[in-house]
């Protein structure tokens, strides 16, 4: 029985063996199997609880061996490590007890089985504890759960805590003495423990000096326990390195000695040192060491050794600013691939680390992925990325430290109760980057990317499947593969092109794929794109390309060329430059193989002669340019075809590029190393000067010459590829001049040469505008412009050049809101034409593409757009941001500039903005400006906002609010409790509802920063192209009106210049026809009877002044080759004469009616008033032509104000959000176009105007003229489907252009009183030479590029489109149909009229039968009989005099814009008439083709 007793101080192993493993279950008493132990025997059977395995362990650990430190396997028990550590710790917490401690001893002997730890300091008192009965150094080291740490209220940085410490040592010791001096009390106390603390002897107490302090425990470990017959080794190694790890933690105040020699280790940094210096024994350059005393923030570099002056304090590496209370020490370096950590808390060894060392880490590891991920960004680096490379070291003393376990080998304090603060300092940090971790990382992502890359490498093979569109080789990856071309096209057009071409040469050597686009700039490009892109990694498969391979020839691969065959544009060259940086930043080494890389050229021009059919074909503009020189600018001859794509060649030509295939075959070669830095130059980021550079340096001149055969990369780079980065910057940054893009440019350009002020559908411009200004881009991309020119909402244009007729997008999602281009309609804003006058068209400077004129280099407005819409844009080495500034105050500043006044200062201004913009900051650079929303608190728990920042949308705030309103990634609670939308799509309106305490938050923090009211705008990013073209940076936006403003005041000059030029022209011109109208009058020209060459002649021997046409340019001559060709051919004699037969044409075209006195009068007088306006030029300078036209500018501004006031009343009034009926928009449109739009120097009278005379229905004649309706509101869908005719009249009409009216006799009082009022408020001039009683129908010239497409009503009966003559009686007219949209203000046809209607056409003998235009039995017939406002003649015999006259319309004119549809039964005939002096015969008013179903 007594052996069993003593069965529980044994360990559990010892225990189980003893016993005889396991007893059969059932032979156990109860009291066998249900056991209570003493604390004592716990300890002893389950050891792992409390100071860890007792086992044998092998494991790689650091051990101190000769001086130095070693990292090798090492077998050793834990449990018995432990039992020292609890002693060597005590000696180190006596440090913080006692500041004047300075001596630690420890003795290891291993032949004895002896451990003895002393210190000196403070003894432990020897006194009797009174409550326990026995002296304090036995309750301490012989009773369990005693200890002087139980009061956490005390914050102490020392390791004991729970009680157990020494004690477990004591328990697992054969052996334990005690010793202590307690010289306060001037007593010396041993004490000796045995049989594992189960026995122990009397105190001896004696007496010592007062001075003496000290404690020294000696130790026999129980190595049976710990299965061990002596001290091993490897344990005893790894004690003398826990010896050296005090040294190092407890510093140079201390001196440490191992088995009575001192060691060398004084500093934390001395101690690191020897890690650092045995790890470096195996790399070629020592370990970089960054040392961070926390306390003061006192930083240094070991190697090299320099001194560092912080904060006054002289620092050495062997001399480091000590101060009391120090509580971090921190040492950084590197790591090859795993996390390592040497960590010490209060003196005790976190092997395992814990949150003291996660706290330093953490913040390294945030600044050096930040730095790495900024340098790479393919890199894609995590935070256990960056751990894995360092090694940290950290020194700490905790406040009441808690740990995982007893063996306390991770701290689980959390951040908070450390008791202090390591925040390393940015400096500390920067050394931490540069010491070498950052390259490392670098170079870890780059080996990581190209492992990943390796897995989608292609491979030669002979045959490849899976890869859509690639037409392969038949001997790609065989044993001819060398011989082998892979064409890549630029679309599949261009494939199909490729595959007509290889059709000559064979499909064994020639495979084609094609491209989607633009490939990926793959330098720029992160590690997942470039994974995730199908098209390289095709052209990986298709070539056999692997992944970091260095090819010193192409026999590896599937193909030995690659061909790269794209069209002859700059978007083309981008691609051509996109694929060979892909083999650049892969496969530098490829470039290197000589023919490896090369294109395929097509023609960009080709000129057919057309006599002989010669082709000569033109490979770039400037060589053409010189051929076109080369002619003299004879142009006949010569038809000129323009190949922008590859998809304008036929097959035919594919063909024949293919036969003369070394013609077209360019091969790039590498020359040196400035080829691969001219690659990188253009598309590498890091390079953004030196390309900024390269753009200032470019040379228009300086291009590739085609006709070589060998194209170096460096010249491709800085000959051809710099073209697509300049269209590129000149598509992104708009002008100084006139503030717009080439896109807006060309779209402005269509509009003015269309005369666009009747509205059309977005979709129908877009087509117009591509075809008229050589637009080569996206037609979806040119809506998207169109849209965004005619935008009015908050944060858009402060100047909307066109108008938004439909939903054009609203503030609510920043414009993507806007409706499809098909369902929209635009037109030119009245302000466009007074801030670009017409005036200046003649003086801009054109360009010419495809061999039509296009639009200008710039235009010229009157004050700088750039600053009232402001810009945006991002091109290649460029960015440019403008904010909006208010136009009243650009004109203000013109005008001071005009008195030679100094400029005030302009803030940001945007259009409808009610809430705040305010200067923040003036740096250098630029200004910065605040902008700030509404916000103010209806009560204590309800915010109001009214206003966002400028261009944050609504929607986005709406998601805001909801994120506030849920919670989200920063906050997961919830902020506000609810809000309440007021919106429309012009204002903001929110209701915010939140908690009184949230309120008050909010309040402390700032509503406006709270609830992210604020952005901020600047002025340090203004770059713009100046007049010449160059990009310029400008300081502030009174630096683009100085130099905007004298640019503009030489335009007047010129202006002013050309109009007096053309008033004198005009002059010139009108004297000759007077003379010529005279001589031939008088008899003293004959020109009847006579050649035409004859009659020039005679013109030129009068002295009559030849006024020959325009010239053309050579591309245009092509064009009207056969027209000119016919010119030459009229009079081949008079060609020899010198005289030509269009340089009298304008006295030779004149009408046979002007050759009367009237006429020659007319003209005399229109002389004198010529005369009048050019003295009158001549007295005006060019700054009163500004101020008029500045006047104007801001009367229309001032109209512009008044509008949007009026809306804003509107929408105040119908706040209630009451739905407007179908009627409602017609009103305020009636106003807009009921008015004539007058321009500086010229009148425009809208569409929509309409003037009747307000006679009875009795009234005998009606003399109305008609000006095209624009009322258009109510159109139904019949109309809507009409309306895809587009056959409205031009509104390309001035004050001298107007057309007939078509009259309206109604007999309803109401119908005859709108017509009175509208009758008023049209404006009208009629050209008549008696206009009380004549209504002149003048037939306005219809031009080629008029707003709409135009078909010429031909008179019945007649060919031609001459006036009746003057003498001629007026006949009742045939009334001619229109069909289309918008006729609703005419009456109904039943089907019966119409029948009826056709009758005269069916019977009548002079009407020709085929232009009768039959309409099957429908809804749409309706329209047929509609009498619609563009006028015809009625020629003679035409019609018959008892019936009405044939309705068919001969052919199909332009639709008048919708009128209200009015009762049919009210309808009366319209009455067309055409005289020049004499006056009408009155008609009879009931003489209608619809009074018989009245009847």
């Amino acid at each position: 029985m007594a052996a069993e007793k003593k069965l529980p101080l044994q360990s559990s192993a010892t225990h189980n063996s003893a016993i005889g493993g396991h007893p059969a279950p059932g032979k156990k008493t109860i009291e066998e199997i249900y056991q209570k132990k003493t604390q004592l025997e716990h300890i002893l059977l389950r050891p792992d609880t409390y100071i860890g395995s007792v086992e044998k362990h092998a494991q790689t650990l650091w051990v101190y061996d000769n001086g130095e430190m070693v990292h090798r396997p090492v077998t050793y028990v834990p449990g018995l490590y432990k039992i020292f550590d609890e002693i060597l710790v005590n000696a180190a917490d006596n440090k913080q007890r006692d500041p004047s401690m300075d001596a630690v001893k420890v003795e290891i002997d291993v032949d004895a089985n002896r451990i003895s730890i002393y210190n000196n300091g403070d003894g432990v008192p020897v006194e009797i504890h009174q409550e326990e009965g026995v002296y304090v150094p036995e309750l301490i080291f012989g009773h369990l759960l005693t200890s002087s740490n139980y009061d956490d209220n005390v914050k102490k940085t020392t390791g004991g805590r729970n009680g157990y410490g020494a004690k477990l040592t004591n328990i697992f010791s054969t052996e334990f003495i005690i010793e202590t001096a307690d010289g306060k009390r001037q007593k010396r106390y041993k004490q000796m423990f045995t049989d594992n603390m189960g026995k122990k002897t009397d105190p001896s107490i004696t007496k010592c000096k007062a001075g003496e302090n000290w404690t020294k425990v000696t130790f026999r470990p129980d190595l049976a326990k710990f299965n061990m017959t002596y001290l091993e080794e490897d344990v005893v190694a790894l004690m003398k390195k826990r010896v050296v790890d005090l040294a190092g933690t407890l510093g140079k105040s201390v001196k440490v000695e191992l088995n009575g020699q001192r060691l060398p280790v004084k500093t934390f940094a001395d101690y690191v040192n020897l890690y650092l210096q045995s790890a470096s024994k195996s790399r070629p350059e020592p370990l970089p060491r960054l040392v961070l005393r926390a306390s003061e923030f006192l930083i240094f570099l070991l190697e090299p050794f320099v001194d560092l002056k912080i904060n006054s304090w002289l620092i050495h590496p062997t001399r480091i600013a000590e101060k009391a209370n120090d509580r971090w020490e921190i040492c950084v370096s590197l790591s090859e691939g795993q996390f390592q950590q040497v960590s010490f808390v209060n003196g005790i060894a976190t092997i395992k680390g814990g949150t003291h060392v996660e706290y330093v880490t953490n913040q390294i590891t945030n600044h050096i992925m930040t730095i790495v991920n900024k340098k790479n960004k393919n890199a894609n680096l995590k935070a256990h990325n960056v751990r894995s490379h360092l090694w940290v070291f950290v020194n700490a003393l905790i406040a009441n430290p808690a740990f995982d376990s007893q063996t306390k080998e991770t701290l689980t304090t959390r951040q908070g109760s450390f008791g202090s603060k390591c925040e390393l300092s940015q400096e500390f940090l920067k050394k931490v980057a540069k010491s070498g971790v950052v390259n490392t990382l670098l170079t870890w992502a780059d080996f990581k990317q190209s492992k990943e890359l390796k897995k989608t490498d292609g491979a030669k093979r002979q045959r490849i499947t899976g890869i859509p569109k690639l037409e392969d080789a038949n001997d790609a990856g065989g044993k001819n593969s060398d011989k082998c071309t892979l064409i890549l096209t630029e679309g599949d057009s261009a494939k199909a092109l490729a595959m007509a071409g290889i059709s000559v040469v064979g499909r064994n050597y020639y495979g084609v794929f094609p491209l989607r686009g633009k490939l990926l700039n793959v330098r720029e490009a992160n590690h997942k794109q470039i994974l995730d892109n199908a098209e390289i990694q095709n052209i990986k498969q298709i070539l056999g390309l692997q992944h970091g391979k260095e090819y010193d020839s192409a026999k590896g691969l599937r193909y030995g060329h690659l061909m790269i065959m794209t069209d002859q544009d700059h978007d083309g060259s981008h691609i051509k430059g996109l694929l060979i940086n892909f083999i650049h930043t892969f496969w530098p080494s490829l470039l290197k193989v000589p023919s490896f890389m090369v294109e395929f050229i097509t023609p960009l021009l080709k000129a057919t002669n057309n006599k002989n059919k010669t082709v000569l074909s033109f490979y770039s503009m400037p060589e053409y340019e010189a051929w076109k020189e080369s002619l003299g600018g004879n142009a006949n001859g010569w038809s000129i075809k323009y190949y922008k794509g590859l998809g304008t060649s036929k097959s035919e030509e594919g063909k024949d590029y293919f036969k003369a295939i070394d013609k077209h075959k360019k091969d790039f070669v590498w020359v040196d190393e400035q080829d691969g830095d001219a690659i990188e130059l253009a598309f590498s980021k890091k390079k953004i000067e030196a390309r900024k550079n390269w753009l200032r340096q470019f040379e228009p001149d300086n291009y590739l010459d085609q006709r070589e055969k060998l194209i170096k990369y460096s010249d491709f780079i800085n000959k051809e590829l710099i073209l697509f980065s300049r269209a590129d910057l000149q598509r992104s940054i708009p002008s100084m001049v006139d503030g717009l893009k080439p896109g807006q440019r060309k779209i402005l350009f269509c509009a003015f040469k269309r005369n666009f002020v009747k509205q059309a559908k977005v979709a129908q411009f877009v087509g117009y505008v591509s075809e008229k200004s050589a637009y080569h881009h996206g037609e979806q991309s040119l809506a998207t412009t169109i849209i965004g020119m005619a935008q009015d909402f908050v944060g858009s244009n402060n100047i909307n050049l066109l108008q938004p007729e439909g939903q054009f997008g609203t503030r609510h999602q920043g414009g993507k809101d806007h409706a499809s281009a098909r369902y929209i309609f635009t037109c030119l804003s009245p302000i466009t034409r007074f801030l670009f006058p017409k005036d200046d068209d003649i003086l801009l400077d054109y360009l010419n593409e495809d061999g039509q004129s296009i639009e200008p280099t710039w235009y010229m407005p009157i004050i700088p757009t750039v600053l009232a819409n402001g810009s945006e844009g991002i091109g290649t080495g460029w960015s440019s941001y403008i904010p909006n500034y208010n136009p009243k105050d650009i004109v203000a500043n013109v005008r001071r500039l005009l008195n030679n006044e100094p400029m005030q200062p302009m803030d940001p201004w945007y259009r409808g903005f009610t809430g705040r913009i305010e200067k923040s900051a003036t740096k250098e650079a630029g200004v910065t400006y605040t902008i700030t929303g509404a916000i103010e608190e209806v009560n204590d728990t309800t915010l109001r906002i009214t206003e966002l920042p400028v261009r944050r949308w609504t929607q986005d705030y709406k998601e805001f609010l909801e994120s506030m309103m849920t919670g989200n990634d920063k906050s997961k609670e919830p902020f506000i409790k609810d809000y309440r939308e007021y919106n429309d799509d012009k204002t903001v309106h929110f209701e915010v509802t939140l908690t009184e305490e949230n309120m008050s938050i909010a309040r402390q923090e700032g509503l406006e920063k709270k609830f992210k009211l604020t952005t901020s705008i600047g002025t340090t990013n203004m770059h713009l192209f100046d007049p010449k073209g160059v990009i310029k940076k400008y300081d502030n936006s009174e630096q683009i009106l100085e130099e905007f403003f004298h640019l503009r005041y030489e335009f007047y000059e010129k202006r002013k210049k050309a109009l007096l030029d053309n008033l004198e022209f005009q002059l010139l011109k009108l004297d000759n026809k007077v003379r010529f109208i005279l001589g031939v009058v008088r008899g003293e020209i004959i020109v009847n009877n006579r050649k035409r060459a004859d009659l020039f002649l005679e013109l030129q021997q009068k002295g009559f002044a030849p006024m020959p046409k325009k010239t053309k340019g050579i591309d245009a001559a092509a064009t009207e080759e056969e027209e000119d060709d016919e010119q030459e051919e009229e009079s081949p004699e008079a060609g020899k004469r010198g005289v030509k037969a269009s340089d009298y044409e304008y006295l030779m075209s004149m009408p046979i009616g002007t050759l009367t006195l009237e006429k020659v009068q007319e003209l005399c007088a229109e002389k004198d008033k010529l005369e009048g306006e050019v003295e009158e030029l001549r007295r005006t300078s060019p700054r009163s032509l500004w101020l008029k036209e500045l006047d104007a500018l801001e009367e229309e501004l001032d109209k512009l104000e008044r509008k949007d006031a009026e809306a804003e009343d509107m929408r105040m009034k119908n706040n209630a959000g009451a739905v407007p009926s179908r009627q409602a928009p017609k009103k305020p449109r009636k106003k807009a176009t009921n008015k004539s739009v007058t321009g500086p120097e010229k009148t425009v009278t809208e569409a929509g105007q309409k003037k009747t005379n307000g006679g009875s229905k009795r009234a005998p004649v009606k003399k109305n003229t008609v000006i095209e309706s624009d009322e258009d509101d109510d159109i139904d869908d019949l109309k809507d489907r009409l309306a895809a005719y587009n056959l409205d009249s031009s509104p390309d009409q001035t004050v001298m252009e107007t057309d007939s009216v078509a009259v309206e006799q109604q007999g309803g009082q109401k119908k005859q009183a709108s017509r009175t009022v509208a009758a008023r408020k049209a404006t009208l001039t009629v050209i008549s030479d008696n206009e009380d009683d004549e209504a002149q129908n003048y037939m306005p010239t219809i031009e080629e590029d008029n707003d709409k497409d135009f078909n010429l009503v031909e008179p019945i009966g007649r060919k031609g489109r001459g006036r009746k003559p003057a003498n001629e009686k007026a006949k009742p007219a045939t009334t001619t149909r229109k069909r289309g949209p918008a006729q609703s203000s005419k009456p109904v046809l039943s089907q019966k009229l119409f029948t009826e209607v056709l009758k005269p056409a069916e019977n009548g003998g002079n009407s020709p039968e085929k232009k009768v235009r039959k309409m099957r039995d429908s809804p749409f017939n309706k329209r047929s009989g509609s009498v619609l406002g563009r006028p015809t003649s009625s020629p003679s015999g035409s019609e018959d005099s008892n019936g009405p006259s044939p309705s068919g319309p001969a052919e199909t004119t332009n639709v008048a814009a919708a009128r209200t549809r009015p009762k049919r039964e009210n309808r009366t005939k319209a009455v067309y008439v055409l005289s020049d002096s004499e006056i009408e015969e009155e008609l009879p008013t009931d003489d209608s083709d619809f009074d018989d179903e009245e009847d």
